[in-house]
């Protein structure tokens, strides 16, 4: 007897899982429920289709609802789930479409911060979610021939889009609530950041709080701070996401302490026959061992497929995560894994930690400056995380410290674990093990 599975959301997490089902069961009648106009698209570009870098939009879709439909997946566009009866095990939309269900994905993603203050409605004022909205951005942007955009946030969202702007040609200014960009970095490494943003004629307001917007002369828009006013061509809330379990919340499903919509290691929800994948639902925190919620594409794919796979009859878990993420900042790379001191803290550990500054290739050959900050368990010696910038060398250091996490490993065999050398890559002693081998002998 053929078995119905809906997909509510045409993300990664819920594109990944139609795809991994009927893979694996073609037997399986798949839809895709997407309440926007695209659906598989990747969200994480988007700033470099805003800022030019990458011409057309069409090079953000993976896979077309008509690639969808030749593999046997129907996908409905504009089509916007307002129900789930679970014990019926039927979705219904806003048009009043009842759809029976077997197996049921949830992927509905995010839902931007939008910070309560007058104004957050006026045109020209945008949130960055999805496609669509980037989209609507470029067009703006074009439309309006602009010289300057007002980015209220210094994120991930935030220093990415100056330095896409920038690419295009408009100068950027960034209100952030906090003295140094992306909070996440010690202050050191955040530092790094912020002398590279001003080295590219980003104008970064620290400690200052955005109060208003306002209409100003033309089509300009001015940001009312606590600090003074600064216009733009367009102002850009980078504040922030939350998942978006509205949907999950009503329908009964448990929601997690994250926010985030609760699931277990086959990415079933607590509905037995009702999974979660992506931006909405939580992970395993493979070092904190605690369940959060990390908003990345990579992870909503992995979720995804693993859903998919348990659907389609050939079980799989998701073992988790521990935190690795990354971004660039014009000639900086920057990257993070595990915890923070803070969440250290909070997970129990206790936490020590220090900073070594060098250079990502033999000293011999010249200087590629990158920093690079452990924090560790002063108990066990064991890895808890990783933060790091520089000109190169950063992310592939920070992916070997990611497995070092995944691994249990401690500080003694980081500093001695066996890496690549050749002079244009490291020193022979290379920054990961000085840095280990540093705080090791302060414990």
């Amino acid at each position: 007897m053929e078995k119905n599975l809906i997909v509510i959301g045409g993300g990664a997490g819920g594109a990944s899982a139609a795809a991994e089902a009927k893979r694996n069961n073609p037997e399986l009648n798949v839809a895709i429920l997407q309440s926007g106009k695209f659906v598989a698209y990747a969200s994480c570009p988007t700033p470099y289709y805003i800022g030019d870098i990458i011409k057309d939009e069409k090079k953000l879709v993976a896979r077309t609802p008509e690639e969808f439909r030749k593999r046997g997946v129907e996908v409905h566009l504009d089509t916007e789930v307002v129900n789930i009866n679970p014990n019926a095990n039927v979705v219904e939309t806003k048009d009043g479409l009842l759809m029976p269900y077997d197996y049921l994905v949830i992927g509905t993603g995010t839902t931007p911060f939008i910070p309560d203050i007058p104004g957050r409605d006026l045109p020209g004022v945008y949130s960055l979610k999805n496609l669509e909205d980037a989209i609507q951005i470029k067009a703006w942007l074009r439309e309006k021939k602009a010289k300057r955009v007002v980015i209220i946030g210094g994120g991930f969202i935030g220093l990415e889009m100056s330095e896409a702007l920038h690419a295009a040609g408009v100068s950027t200014t960034i209100i952030h609530k906090d003295p140094l960009p992306a909070n996440r970095w010690n202050a050191a490494l955040s530092s790094f950041m912020l002398e590279e943003l001003k080295a590219n004629g980003v104008e970064f307001i620290g400690n200052t709080q955005a109060n208003a917007i306002e209409a100003s002369t033309g089509t300009s828009l001015k940001v009312i701070t606590d600090a003074g006013a600064w216009e733009g061509d367009m102002v850009l809330l980078a504040v922030g996401v939350r998942p978006n379990a509205a949907l999950a919340r009503t329908t009964g499903l448990a929601i997690g302490n994250t926010g985030a919509i609760a699931v277990n290691f086959a990415q079933q929800t607590s509905v037995e026959n009702v999974y979660a994948a992506g931006d909405c639902c939580e992970s395993w925190n493979r070092v904190s061992r605690r369940w959060v919620n990390i908003p990345l594409g990579d992870i909503a794919n992995k979720q995804g497929r693993v859903a998919g796979r348990n659907i389609g009859g050939k079980p799989l878990i998701f073992d988790g995560i521990v935190g690795a993420q990354s971004f660039r900042l014009f000639n900086l790379q920057c990257a993070a894994t595990g915890l923070s001191e803070k969440e250290a803290l909070e997970a129990g550990y206790t936490p020590v930690s220090n900073i070594t500054w060098g250079s990502s290739m033999a000293p011999s050959l010249g200087m590629r400056k990158i920093g690079l900050k452990l924090i560790a368990d002063k108990s066990s010696g064991k890895l808890l995380g990783a933060q790091a910038v520089g000109v190169a060398g950063v992310v592939g250091r920070i992916n070997t410290l990611s497995v070092a996490l995944w691994s249990g490993m401690t500080l003694d065999e980081i500093g001695y674990i066996d890496l690549a050398y050749a002079p244009p890559f490291s020193a022979a002693w290379d920054i990961i093990h000085n840095a280990a081998q540093a705080l090791q002998r302060s414990l």
